[in-house]
Formats: structure tokens, C-alpha cells, sequence
């Protein structure tokens, strides 16, 4: 397996202690959902199905304020919001273990809009550490790190909940909480690259020159694919109950989980990247071939690797897509706009297969969340070819020497072939023709292809 594109990457000033501060950070957050989920049933004597509807509010807030916080971030600059949402943070976890149901419900709504952007202001910061060569990398690495950090968060969470009480647990996130937005303060990574224009400039980008049909189908992968996957947690746990074999699903989701991990790393290195909808598709279509195995947890677990192969990659794809195609001066609310896909597509997920699980049985939990995944990339297939099939047209005045040429797309440029064989972007402007490019031959070049969230 080639290591270089890592070294090359973790070699880039600014991008192993970005990693490490987003990774902790993200652990407190990463923690809140099952915390909540805790005081509601076991300090507020409600029923899963109360706990899910703060959850819902939780997940409804921070869908709306994702991308706000992250245009806030392109106005006025990465600090100021890190100082407004780790204060509304840590009031938020601090008074919810003492307030009423109701009015934990109404906290958090807000809560959930004014939530730390640890996840987006990371990749957000990539953008701009990484040159376009080293991107696929860098988010690969984003991505394994956020399985890490999911993978530690809930469970340290379960642990000061069952042990001190879900009261505690909630002042622990608000003690975490305000060490990682201290942390990203001190750290304060970039979110312009050093040739784009700084946000004191002041430069606007409007919205209709890159949110268009590529960019909201790369939202609607996005979105597909934390639905199959936060599908595939309540179908996982709804089938090994039905066996009885409940008690292996630690293990059964630990090696989905690993899977994810050593998937993530092996896309960080290939020459060449693909477009989010080309892994979707195999995705969505290998979650549903894990309902052949619900009669035993080993089955489950084998029919696993290659769904689970594929969660990093995919999320890896979305975000390093989403990376080449907005302008510096936007990119803060696209990186928002992709965070809130991420988290709509978990709200979704679970209830989808919790319904198929009930309704029919538990395995068509895994087949029915599969089933929307190949729907979507269906959808969005379509977008997808008619980007490929223009692409050499808008290429083809590119020959011959260095020049750049400017599609009529409004606000987009394309980057220009010379003869030496490397790409150059025009500054603060998307990336547009070469996204998805296959043409590259330089390495770990522009060839585009970015777990949860």
C-alpha cells in the first residue's frame, strides 16, 4: 500500500495539529446524542420515543444553523464564532440536566443551532491547508479520525452516565465542550488558503454561481449516506435481537466500525479518486445484501466488510467534491450546507429502518435503507453523466500552452492543462471542469476523489 500520499500530507504546516485538536473536539460532541438520550429516560422518567423527539429538535437546529455559522465564519472570521457557539454550548449542556422536559425541548432546538462546528471548521480548514494534490488525503484522514472519534465519544458518554449519572455526564460535556472550542481558539486554523483573498477583503461570492444541480446532488449523496448507515445501526441491533444474539452487536458494530477505518486509509491513497455517486451505488446495493445473513451475528459481520469498506470513502468523496468546486469566499457555508446533509441523513435513517423493521421484519431494515441509497444515486446519476460527458468539450480549447479559459457557467473557472502536465486554479473561483477529472497522470493529483459526521 503506498504511504506516501500520508507522510506528504501529515508533512503540510498546520495539518497534524488540526487532526489532533478536531479529534478530540469531536469526542464531547460525538458523545451528546446517547447522553441525552440517558437523562431523558433515566433522570426525566420519559419513554425512547420522548428522548428521540430532543433528539430530533437537537438534529432540526443544528441542520439550520450549520450552514449560517459557516457563512458567519466567511463574513467575519473563524474566532468569533468559535467564541459564540462554545459559550451557547457549554450553557446549553450546563442548565439541560436541571430544566424540565419541555423546556429541555425548547433549549435544545437552540442548542442543536448553535452547536461548536468542529466537524465543518475542520474541513473547511483542509481546504485551505491542502493544495488540491494532497486533498483526497488530508479528508481521508478527517474522516478516519472522526470514526475514532465516534467510536470513543458514545462510549465514554455511557460511561459517566451509568456510573455517576446522566446529570454528570452532561456537565462533563460541558467541561469538553469548552476545552475543544478553547482548543480550536488557540489553534485558530486557517480557512483561506495563503493565495486566496483574505476575508478582510471582504469579497462576496453569490450563492446562484455555486449552488447549482452538481453541488445539491453531491448533497443528496451525502445525505444518502449517513441515512444507509445510521439505517444499518437500528437494523444491526433490530435483527441480533430478534436472534438473540443482542449481546454480540458491540462486537458485530467494532468490526464495522474497523472496517470503515481500513477502507478510509486505503481510498486515501489511490492515484485515482471517484465521484461520491460511483460509491453510493455499491454501498447502498452491499447494505442490502446484509440481510442474507440474519440467522447468525458471524454472517452479519462478514456481509459487513465490503458496506463497511465503503462509509470512509464515501464521506471522504462528498467532501473533498464539495472542496474543489466552491469558491474560498463560500466555502465556510458549503462545508455548513454539507455538515447539515451528514446530520439529516442520520435523523432519517434510523426511524426509515426502525419502521421496515417493525412493520415487516428486521432485515428488511437493511434492504429498505439500502433501497433509498440506490434511489438516490439513481437521482442523481443523470447529473453526474452530463458533467463527464461535457467535460471534454470545455477541455478542448485548453491545449497547446498555459492558458486559462472561462466557461460560461457563472462564477466558475476552469483549470488549465500546461504543458508540464499540472493544474492551476484561478484564485477565490470553483474549481468546475476538472472536478471529477481522470485525466490526470501526476500521482495523487486533480483527479477529485471525500464518518460520520
Amino acid at each position: 500500500m503506498r504511504l506516501k500520499p500520508y507522510r506528504d500530507t501529515l508533512a503540510l504546516p498546520g495539518i497534524k495539529s488540526l487532526l489532533s485538536v478536531a479529534t478530540l473536539a469531536r469526542i464531547p460532541i460525538a458523545a451528546g446524542a446517547v447522553v441525552l438520550t440517558l437523562h431523558v429516560v433515566t433522570d426525566l422518567g420519559r419513554g425512547y420515543g420522548a428522548a428521540g423527539l430532543i433528539g430530533a429538535a437537537f438534529t432540526i437546529g443544528g441542520s439550520v444553523g450549520a450552514p449560517l455559522m459557516g457563512r458567519l465564519i466567511d463574513r467575519r472570521g473563524l474566532r468569533v464564532v468559535l467564541v459564540l457557539t462554545t459559550v451557547a454550548e457549554v450553557l446549553f449542556w450546563s442548565l439541560a440536566q436541571a430544566v424540565p422536559y419541555w423546556a429541555l425541548l425548547v433549549m435544545a432546538l437552540v442548542g442543536g443551532f448553535l452547536s461548536l462546528p468542529a466537524f465543518s471548521v475542520a474541513r473547511q480548514s483542509i481546504s485551505a491547508l491542502t493544495p488540491e494534490a494532497q486533498r483526497l488525503p488530508a479528508f481521508a484522514l478527517d474522516s478516519i479520525s472522526t470514526e475514532l472519534s465516534f467510536m470513543a465519544g458514545p462510549a465514554l458518554g455511557v460511561l459517566v452516565a451509568t456510573t455517576a449519572g446522566p446529570r454528570w455526564a452532561m456537565l462533563m460535556l460541558a467541561a469538553g465542550i469548552l476545552l475543544s472550542g478553547l482548543g480550536l481558539w488557540l489553534l485558530n486554523p486557517p480557512v483561506r488558503a495563503a493565495h486566496e483573498a483574505p476575508i478582510t477583503a471582504g469579497e462576496r461570492v453569490p450563492r446562484r454561481s455555486w449552488l447549482g444541480p452538481r453541488f445539491v446532488a453531491v448533497l443528496l449523496v451525502t445525505m444518502a449516506a449517513t441515512l444507509v448507515l445510521s439505517g444499518t445501526d437500528v437494523a444491526l441491533v433490530a435483527v441480533l435481537r430478534d436472534n438473540g444474539e443482542l449481546g454480540w452487536s458491540g462486537l458485530v458494530m467494532s468490526l464495522w466500525a474497523f472496517y470503515s477505518l481500513l477502507g478510509g486509509f486505503a481510498y486515501g491513497t489511490m492515484q485515482r479518486a471517484f465521484p461520491p455517486v460511483v460509491i453510493l451505488a455499491p454501498l447502498a446495493v452491499t447494505t442490502m445484501l446484509v440481510s442474507l445473513g440474519e440467522a447468525h451475528w458471524w454472517l452479519i459481520a462478514l456481509l459487513l466488510i465490503p458496506a463497511g469498506a465503503l462509509c470512509a470513502p464515501l464521506i471522504t468523496s462528498t467532501a473533498d467534491a464539495i472542496s474543489r468546486m466552491i469558491p474560498a469566499a463560500a466555502r465556510g457555508e458549503a462545508m455548513g450546507l454539507h455538515n447539515s446533509a451528514l446530520t439529516v441523513g442520520v435523523a432519517l435513517g434510523g426511524p426509515l429502518a426502525g419502521f421496515a423493521a417493525d412493520t415487516l421484519s428486521p432485515r428488511w431494515g437493511f434492504a429498505t435503507v439500502g433501497g433509498v441509497g440506490v434511489l438516490i444515486a439513481l437521482l442523481v446519476l443523470p447529473t453526474e453523466l452530463r458533467r463527464r460527458s461535457a467535460a471534454p468539450l470545455a477541455a478542448a480549447p485548453t491545449t497547446g500552452s498555459s492558458s486559462a479559459a472561462e466557461p460560461a457557467i457563472a462564477g466558475a473557472t476552469l483549470a488549465v492543462t500546461t504543458a508540464g502536465g499540472t493544474c492551476a486554479d484561478r484564485p477565490n473561483a470553483p474549481r468546475q471542469a476538472t472536478a471529477y477529472d481522470h485525466s490526470d497522470t501526476s500521482g495523487h493529483g486533480d483527479a477529485l476523489p471525500t464518518g460520520r459526521p
